[in-house]
């Protein structure tokens, strides 16, 4: 876990670091050979890591104290090379995400009929170790078409995944985590996924080369380390060095600048770059939190096609398609639901418009969670990619931290309902979700991050005082007890732990991404 501002006694309870249980062996507890295959890798590696993650700190610091990122100065980076896109990835108008340790829904994603399905050992899991080792297995399972689930609701029919042509990815922890109990000193958390991955693995038996998700990435020098990662761990398997293929997330404020020279260290390898906008709301709200001029509007009353988020979108695809690569868009987090026929609707409706933005916007396709949403998804963008069009005039250099003034409401009623989210999220989480659906949206890490950093930055200006929060805190939560969930003596505790956990992280600073 990275160090963050508070005192130890005001962030005591913070989930710890992901920890491998006591009398944990990787020399017998995982696959035969992986120590010594793991051992030079992680010696290599890890101390790049928490040097880049250190790097990262004096970046959040100095713009903090006014000294914003700005666009890299020109380079050969920025000049004409380009990405051959192969033909099992040309087609990516739709990556359907979710859990890796979530058997079932892993299964119906594959089975939705999407051009790819991006499975995920990070934001959408809770991070702790066996259930990323279940999710390593569930996604080998995937890759071999193994993966089944039992059907309770149609009489306990075992149902597997049918063939297709869907592209599988990976989404392996972030560079910002560290995983314990491996050593006695913590090793990237990054590297261990990709590692036992890629180890257990048979690549014989995959239908396409390994595609990686690569997330939370904040400059263009952590490029080289996944470049000098996926290279040292291929050859390490005995595969050609470029064999592990990629698309990076745009998740962080700092990482919008330096897009193009990340994507030319990494071009050996890269194929696509995405915007992850929740994290990316995160991210901006983290690395301007002392702007009083910043302070975000209740979460639900900002626009999709706000500036900050747009003008990211035309910065993206110009510089993904100037260079052959495949730029895809973000998530909705309305969900649809069934039994709902309303809100059913209001989440298609909106589901529609967004990535019809996103499509108009060139992005080549986008993120969807729920099988339901990949038909209305696909139909947004022209097949199998936009052929990578640009703009005419298009801005590769946007102004990304336009003006928020008169966007959306900040409302009292707006905190709360952050405060409330961000206890049932923390509940789900201490359940061993690491997403959960709270009332029609999916929320995971990022959007919980989102609600803890606007209920922060509304402390640090003057919105609420630090004693109203906790006093929302406490209203919110004895309201959360008194429903039926909450009933059961185990339950209640939980709810108390969450709300604990949840005030702790926004009061002593702790605004990382977990």
């Amino acid at each position: 876990m990275q160090t963050q501002t508070g005192s130890a006694a005001t962030i005591k309870h913070i989930p710890p670091m992901s920890t491998a249980p006591a009398g944990f062996s990787i020399e017998t507890d995982l696959p035969q050979g992986f120590a010594a295959f793991y051992r030079p890798l992680h010696q290599t590696f890890t101390a790049r890591q928490q040097h880049l993650v250190a790097t990262r700190h004096q970046v959040l610091a100095a713009s903090q104290q006014g000294r914003k990122p700005q666009y890299l100065p020109a380079s050969e980076a920025q000049g004409n090379w380009w990405i051959e896109i192969p033909d099992w990835v040309r087609d990516q108008r739709n990556q359907m995400t979710g859990p890796a340790d979530d058997h079932e829904l892993c299964v119906k994603l594959l089975n939705s009929g999407s051009p790819a399905v991006m499975v995920d050992l990070e934001d959408s899991m809770a991070n702790e170790f066996p259930l990323t080792l279940r999710g390593i297995e569930n996604t080998i399972a995937m890759y071999y078409g193994e993966l089944t689930y039992v059907d309770q609701k149609r009489g306990g029919n075992v149902v597997g995944i049918k063939p297709s042509n869907t592209v599988l990815w990976t989404r392996v922890r972030g560079l910002h985590l560290s995983q314990a109990g491996i050593y006695d000193e913590p090793t990237s958390a990054a590297l261990f996924d990709l590692a036992l991955l890629v180890y257990k693995l048979d690549f014989a038996r995959l239908k396409h080369p390994l595609a990686i998700y690569i997330s939370k990435s904040e400059s263009a020098a952590e490029g080289l380390w996944w470049r000098d990662v996926f290279q040292a761990v291929a050859e390490a398997k005995g595969l050609d060095k470029h064999a592990i293929k990629t698309m990076a997330l745009v998740e962080a404020f700092p990482f919008a600048y330096e897009i193009e020279e990340f994507a030319y260290n990494l071009r050996d390898h890269l194929l696509g770059l995405n915007l992850g906008r929740w994290d990316y709301m995160a991210s901006l709200i983290d690395y301007n939190l002392e702007d009083p001029n910043w302070v975000l509007p209740d979460r639900n009353t900002i626009p999709h096609d706000i500036a900050f988020f747009q003008n990211l979108r035309e910065r993206i695809p110009e510089v993904s398609h100037r260079h052959g690569l495949l730029a895809i868009g973000g998530m909705t987090a309305l969900f649809p639901d069934r039994s709902n026929p309303e809100l059913n609707a209001r989440a298609m409706a909106v589901l529609e418009a967004d990535k019809r933005n996103e499509s108009n916007a060139l992005f080549d396709g986008a993120w969807t969670g729920h099988p339901d949403q990949n038909a209305i998804a696909v139909a947004q963008f022209p097949a199998p990619n936009q052929g990578f069009k640009r703009k005419p005039g298009a801005n590769a250099t946007p102004n990304l931290l336009p003006s928020i003034e008169g966007v959306g409401q900040k409302t009292e009623t707006g905190t709360r309902a952050a405060v409330r989210t961000v206890i049932r999220y923390r509940h789900g989480y201490l359940s061993g979700l690491g997403a959960s659906l709270l009332d029609g949206f999916m929320e995971d890490l990022a959007t919980d991050r989102i609600y803890r950093l606007m209920i922060a930055q509304r402390i640090r200006h003057g919105m609420h005082g630090a004693a109203d929060v906790t006093r929302f805190f406490d209203e919110e939560l004895a309201k959360l007890l008194a429903e039926p969930a909450a009933q059961d003596p185990a339950e209640a505790e939980k709810f108390r732990e969450a709300r604990r956990q949840s005030e702790a992280m926004i009061t002593g600073g702790y605004h990382d991404p977990i």
